[in-house]
């Protein structure tokens, strides 16, 4: 046995008040299983030790909530008709930095555990990724990888992969994020829990068998990313999407036929985090003997079993007349199912190995919500930012060519078309993908019903690294207009929350301003946040990633029929701008590319003004009066209106002529919230007008649809559409 020494302590990541604590806990010193378990469910990553505070304060009630954020393995809503989506957002980071195909692969795999454990079933799967520069070398490997991970496994699982974002900066060099979200579709009778409950009910392990890949794994993502830490973490977890998908089927049919009490995914932490979540849910006791547990490598101890996060997981508990019948069900899928153990009355968590008592710690002590360590962080605005935010803009030299600027900007990598990327998923397997990756965002039609959902994600880490609150209301807007723009009612969000180490006080100020911007934003938008995902410590040995709190945003619409893209449909249209023509250059892509600046204020958002042009636009698709809907974002105006123009069937030209209140580079590359262009017959511009007057938004015209191929914008910008479209799709090499 190993000897617990001030070392191994420090190794285990415990502080020594912790440590203390875990002593007063027991009564006694603990032994090496016990402090391992301490060790991964006092982490950040699964205790949330260091941001729970800050997250309660966001709003958790909805109208149309049927599980609440934290109480189960995953957010869900109801839509009506008996029907509710299942969905949530979580980052596989660390592990996509070291091992990209597996570490994404993974990824993708437990975000959708997490969905069919609540008896939903995954109908679609989106992303948000952010890298470094994507001309070097290392940049180039990790995206192919991950990309590659994510399209193998979702492919081969069955899930079409719809939308998601993905941006390029320094910042995230040698720490990229990967943040993988999943929606899954249920019927209320089937609706899974997670809490543990009945003395003497059977605990089954069931699915892949379990070996040494990702001990420690909870631990190792709650460190920054250094060679000290990589030397710490053990095998990337190895997933395999068959595998899942059989997982997926007899998960749903237990589910299904009444036979569950409580089921959880082993994910993070593996059955040390399964045990103990789903005992401190139900204020039970779990006791388990690991001799038990299916195991495909030999003389595995018992801390390797308990810390082990190997795949396709799950642990179900059920009652005892029911035991056999799920045994017979996995077994018909060609699944391990075994009981390793049963519900008791005492709230401990007792692992035996052969009947001999390895570890016993009281439950509550282990988990979110429970007597887990909390704590409040020391917050300091950083210094640069009044320096970046106060930088005179206005002595810049803005008279570049404009019809060049145009072209580089659409060939930025966080604009360019991210068609080589998508174009390797599925994503049309189940055949209800209504509107495909590249616009706004993705929407999905229920099947059997005339319903369907849209989803995008979305967060600009410059605006948040500039300004973290209105960066944060930003992403929240923006995910909100993106789906206001596809024709559904924005309803509810799941965040993943990625920073640096939240120690560093300020670090800690940008998480804490984020998450105010985000509450002030949900609560306007009627938007409650079903649940998600913080990680902490992202970090390469340079400096800390961007503060960037990546939202998923579901939108719900009655007429799939009714589903609205961005682009251009029939030469001839009109074009407006619903929303003001003032723009700013702080933050903006232009400002970087044109400019290599990172500065100035980023675009304010003035939510009330939000919510009404988002029910503006929902209001017009519905009433027909529409042909496409596109908002502003990275690029400004004249990006927008391209991008409209690049139909994936044809290549429109757009012909404007109309005031602007800047100068020229500001007003069509400029950025700023509450802006929409929109296209349409022009003998539907009164009824447009009329209830854009009665939403109070302002209408702005722009111009026309045209066929002749040309991109014309006063007289400032005179460029072929096909030009604008080549640079646009060629951009990124991958």
């Amino acid at each position: 046995m190993i000897q617990i020494t001030d070392q191994v302590i420090a190794d285990h990541g415990i502080s020594k008040e912790e440590y203390a604590s875990i002593k007063e806990i027991l009564g006694r010193d603990p032994n090496l299983v016990e402090l391992g378990i301490f060790s991964v469910m006092w982490s950040e990553h699964a205790s949330y030790k260091n941001s729970i505070l800050q997250i309660k304060t966001l709003p958790k009630e909805g109208k149309m909530m049927l599980a609440k954020a934290g109480e189960e393995n995953a957010g869900v809503v109801d839509i009506g008709d008996n029907l509710a989506i299942s969905f949530k957002i979580e980052s596989h980071n660390h592990p996509s930095a070291l091992e990209p195909y597996h570490g994404a692969a993974t990824g993708v795999g437990g975000i959708l555990r997490d969905i069919f454990t609540m008896g939903a079933r995954p109908i679609a799967a989106l992303n948000s990724l952010r890298f470094g520069n994507p001309e070097t070398p290392a940049v180039k490997h990790l995206l192919a990888e991950v990309v590659r991970g994510i399209a193998d496994y979702g492919n081969c699982f069955g899930v079409p992969t719809v939308g998601g974002e993905i941006y390029f900066d320094d910042c995230y060099e040698g720490n990229p994020l990967v943040n993988a979200m999943a929606i899954g579709l249920l019927e209320h009778d089937n609706l899974a829990k997670s809490a543990a409950e009945g003395v003497g009910n059977a605990v089954i392990i069931v699915g892949a068998k379990t070996g040494r890949d990702g001990i420690h794994g909870a631990t190792f993502a709650s460190l920054e990313l250094s060679k000290a830490s990589e030397e710490k973490r053990t095998a990337v977890q190895v997933g395999d999407p068959f595998y899942e998908k059989l997982l997926l089927e007899a998960t749903l049919e237990i589910i299904q036929a009444g036979l569950v009490i409580g089921i959880q995914d082993m994910g993070a932490a593996g059955l040390t985090c399964s045990c103990s979540e789903m005992a401190g849910k139900g204020e039970v006791g779990i006791e388990i003997d690991v001799s038990k547990v299916p195991q495909r490598e030999s003389d595995m101890t018992t801390y390797e079993i308990m810390l082990s996060e190997s795949q396709e997981r799950m642990l179900v508990i059920v009652e005892p007349d029911n035991i056999e019948k799920v045994l017979k069900i996995f077994a018909k899928w060609d699944l391990d199912a075994v009981q390793i153990g049963e519900i008791t009355a005492d709230k401990l968590l007792r692992v035996k190995n052969q009947g001999q008592i390895e570890a016993e710690i009281p439950a509550e002590y282990l988990i979110l919500g429970g007597k887990a360590p909390v704590y409040s962080r020391t917050s300091k605005r950083p210094l640069y930012m009044d320096k970046l935010q106060n930088e005179d803009l206005s002595q810049l030299t803005l008279d570049h060519d404009l019809n060049e600027v145009l072209l580089k900007l659409l060939q930025s990598p966080n604009i360019a078309s991210k068609h080589k990327v998508f174009s390797q998923y599925d994503y049309m397997v189940g055949i209800s993908t209504t509107v495909e990756p590249g616009s706004d965002a993705a929407v999905i039609r229920i099947r059997n019903s005339d319903k369907a959902i849209a989803a995008a994600t979305d967060c600009n880490g410059r605006y948040c690294y500039l300004d973290p609150y209105e960066g944060a209301k930003a992403a929240v807007a923006e995910s909100a207009r993106n789906v206001a723009c596809s024709g559904a009612t924005p309803i509810a969000i799941t965040n993943c929350l990625n920073f640096g180490n939240p120690y560093k006080p300020e670090v800690y100020y940008g998480f804490a301003e984020c998450i105010r911007g985000m509450k002030d934003a949900c609560l306007v938008l009627e938007t409650p946040v079903t649940g998600g995902n913080v990680s902490f410590y992202n970090e390469n040995p340079h400096a800390a990633i961007y503060p960037t709190p990546v939202i998923g945003m579901l939108g719900l619409m009655q007429d799939f029929r009714k589903a609205q893209s961005q682009y251009f449909k029939q030469s001839g249209d009109k074009v407006l701008l619903l929303g003001g023509m003032a723009k700013t250059l702080g933050g903006s892509e232009y400002l970087a590319q044109i400019h290599q600046k990172v500065a100035g204020r980023p675009p304010t958002i003035d939510l009330d003004l939000e919510k009404r042009l988002q029910q503006c636009i929902i209001q017009l698709n519905e009433l027909s009066l529409l042909h496409s809907a596109h908002d502003l974002s990275e690029g400004g105006l004249a990006i927008a209106l391209a991008e409209a123009c690049f139909h994936p069937q044809q290549t429109f030209g757009f012909k404007g002529s109309f005031t602007i209140p800047q100068h020229p580079a500001i007003s069509y590359f400029g950025e700023s919230g509450a802006n929409i262009i929109i296209s349409f017959r022009p003998q539907d511009q009164a009824g447009i007008m009329k209830l854009a007057d009665e939403y109070q938004i302002e209408v702005h015209e722009l111009g026309e649809v045209t066929a002749s191929q040309e991109f014309i914008i006063n007289e400032d910008i005179a460029v072929c559409a096909l030009e604008l479209r080549s640079a646009y799709e060629q951009a990124l090499n991958i």
